[in-house]
C-alpha cells in the first residue's frame, strides 16, 4: 500500500480491530488508539464490516431515493380525513410509542388540550380522567405518515398540510404551526391556546386551502428549502426565510381568493408574524423525503429520529418500522426570562426529521444567526456541520451551504458511523416546560442517546445475516425485509 504522494501509508485506527488488521495486511503501519465502541456494539460492527459491499449498495439506493424526492404541497385537509384510522378518540403524538403513565408534562398538556379541543372532554380535569381510564388511544405520528413538532399531538379535526413526494408518490402530513410561547405543541392548553386552534381550523385552513387551489402548480418545498438555506435558515429552528418565501408564493393567490377580506388579512398577518410558520412544512417535506428510503433492506441509513419527551427513538432504512430507543436528552440552551434549566423538560418532538434529511442541525453552517436562539458562536455552527460529514453517507444535491463553498449538506446518517466514531447527530430544538399547561421556556442544542444507535446497529447486523441465510425465493421484492 502506498499513499497519494508515493510514500508509505501510516494509519491511525480508533475502534474496531478488523479495520487495523486489514490495513496492516496490506503492509501499512498502524497506530492503535485506545477507544472502543460502546459495549455490545463492537461485535455488531465487525459482523457488518464483513458485508460492507452489500451495505454500501443498499445505502446508495436509500440515499438516492432521498436525493430524488420532490416534496410538494398538494393541499390542506382535516387530519381525520387524511390520516388512516384517526378517529375522535385517537391522538397522535411525537416520538416512539408511549402510554399515558409514562408521558412527560408537556405531552400530557398537549393531550389534555387536544381532548378539550375535540369536544370529547368537557375540561382539562375531565380529559385527565378520560386518559387515566383508557378512554383515549395514543399512537406515534410516524406510524401514521405524519410528523408533529414538540409534543406533536394531532387530533381528528386539526387541519394538516398534505405533502406528496413527486418522485414516488408517498405522502406525509403535518399540522399548521401555531407560533411560539404558549401553544399546544409546548403543552399549553388555556383559553387563548384553544381559541387559536379553533381559528386555525375554521378560518386559517380554509383561506390557505383556497389560496393553494389557485396556484398554477403545487408548491415545490425542495426548491423553497434550498433557497431558504441560501438566505440564512437551517430549516429547523430558523425558518424566517422559508416563511417569507412561502408568504411571497401565496400572496398573489391570497389577493384573489373568494373569502372574506378580514379572514384573508388575518391569515396573512398570522403567517407574517410567525417566523416558524414554515417549520411544519419543512417537517412534512422531511417525512416525505425520508420515507422514500424506508424499507431498503440492508441499509444502515437513519430514516427517522423522534422524541416523545421521555425517550428518543430512531428507525433505519434496513429495519422497517421498528423503533430503537434511549433516554431523551437534556437540552443545553438559552432560556426565556424567568425560566432556567430546572424548568426544562427533556428533549421532545418529531422535528428531528429535518436533521434526518440533512437540514436543521446538520446545516447550521447556513445559519450563523441561529446561535442567538440556541446558543454558541457562528464558528460553532460551522464546526457542527463539518463534524456531521463524518457520520453521513453522502452530501445533499439539493441543499447547499454558501459558507462552505456551496458544499452539499451532510445527508444520510449512517448508524454504523455514529457508533464507530462516537459522533452523535447535531440537533437544535426548542425547550418545553416540564409541567403541563406552561409552554415554551427556551431553545438550545441536545445530543441524542448513543443507546438508540447501538441497538439499531445490532439489529441491522442480525437482520442482514437472516436475509443472507434465507432462500432467495423468500426475500421480499424491492429490497424490503421478508
Amino acid at each position: 500500500m502506498s499513499g497519494l504522494l508515493g510514500r508509505p501509508v501510516r494509519a491511525v485506527n480508533a475502534g474496531v480491530e478488523l479495520f487495523a488488521g486489514e490495513v496492516e495486511r496490506q503492509g501499512a503501519e498502524v497506530t492503535r488508539v485506545e477507544w472502543r465502541p460502546p459495549a455490545g456494539a463492537e461485535e455488531a460492527l465487525e459482523r457488518l464490516a464483513g458485508r460492507a459491499e452489500e451495505t454500501a449498495a443498499a445505502n446508495d439506493r436509500a440515499v438516492a431515493a432521498m436525493q430524488a424526492a420532490e416534496p410538494r404541497v398538494v393541499g390542506i385537509g382535516r387530519a381525520g380525513d387524511l390520516v388512516p384510522d384517526l378517529d375522535e378518540r385517537t391522538l397522535l403524538h411525537a416520538g416512539p410509542p408511549i402510554g399515558w403513565t409514562d408521558m412527560c408534562g408537556p405531552l400530557r398538556g398537549a393531550i389534555i388540550g387536544a381532548a378539550v379541543h375535540e369536544g370529547i372532554a368537557a375540561d382539562p380535569d375531565d380529559a385527565v380522567r378520560l386518559a387515566e381510564r383508557g378512554g383515549l388511544r395514543f399512537a406515534p405520528c410516524h406510524d401514521h405518515g405524519a410528523v408533529g413538532p414538540m409534543a406533536g399531538v394531532v387530533s381528528a379535526s386539526m387541519p394538516v398540510w398534505l405533502v406528496e413526494n413527486g418522485d414516488r408518490g408517498n405522502r406525509a402530513v403535518c399540522t399548521l404551526n401555531e407560533g411560539l410561547g404558549r401553544v399546544l405543541r409546548y403543552g399549553a392548553y388555556d383559553v387563548q391556546v384553544l381559541d387559536r386552534l379553533a381559528w386555525m381550523r375554521d378560518v386559517l385552513a380554509r383561506v390557505l386551502a383556497a389560496a393553494l387551489a389557485r396556484l398554477p402548480e403545487p408548491l415545490d418545498l425542495r426548491a423553497m428549502i434550498a433557497q431558504a438555506l441560501q438566505m440564512g435558515d437551517e430549516g429547523h429552528n430558523r425558518n424566517r426565510a422559508g416563511t417569507s418565501l412561502l408568504l411571497r408564493a401565496l400572496l398573489p393567490a391570497l389577493l384573489t381568493v373568494d373569502e372574506p377580506t378580514a379572514d384573508v388579512v388575518a391569515a396573512a398577518q398570522f403567517i407574517s408574524g410567525n417566523d416558524h410558520f414554515f417549520l411544519n412544512l419543512a417537517m412534512a417535506a422531511g417525512k416525505a423525503t425520508a420515507d422514500a428510503a424506508a424499507g431498503t433492506a440492508g441499509a444502515s441509513i437513519v430514516t427517522a429520529m423522534a422524541r416523545n419527551g421521555t425517550e428518543f427513538g430512531i428507525r433505519l432504512a434496513g429495519t422497517g418500522d421498528r423503533w430503537f430507543t434511549g433516554p431523551a436528552g437534556v437540552v443545553d440552551g438559552l432560556y426565556l426570562p424567568g425560566f432556567g434549566p430546572e424548568d426544562a423538560n427533556r428533549d421532545i418532538g418529531d422535528s428531528t426529521i429535518t436533521e434526518t434529511i440533512g437540514i436543521g442541525g446538520m446545516a447550521m453552517a447556513a445559519a450563523p444567526a441561529i446561535v442567538r436562539f440556541v446558543g454558541g458562536s457562528p464558528e460553532d455552527a460551522v464546526a457542527a456541520t463539518l463534524a456531521m460529514y463524518d457520520i453521513t453517507w453522502a452530501e445533499s444535491a439539493a441543499y447547499q451551504l454558501p459558507a462552505l463553498g456551496f458544499r452539499g449538506t451532510p445527508l444520510g446518517i449512517d448508524c454504523r458511523e455514529v457508533v464507530h466514531t462516537g459522533v452523535l447527530p447535531t440537533v437544535n430544538t426548542g425547550i418545553a416546560h416540564k409541567d403541563p399547561g406552561v409552554g415554551q421556556v427556551g431553545a438550545g442544542l441536545v445530543e441524542p442517546p448513543m443507546e438508540a444507535f447501538v441497538a439499531a446497529t445490532r439489529a441491522l447486523a442480525g437482520s442482514a445475516e437472516r436475509m443472507e441465510a434465507a432462500p432467495i425465493s423468500s426475500r421480499a421484492p424491492g429490497g424490503g425485509d421478508a
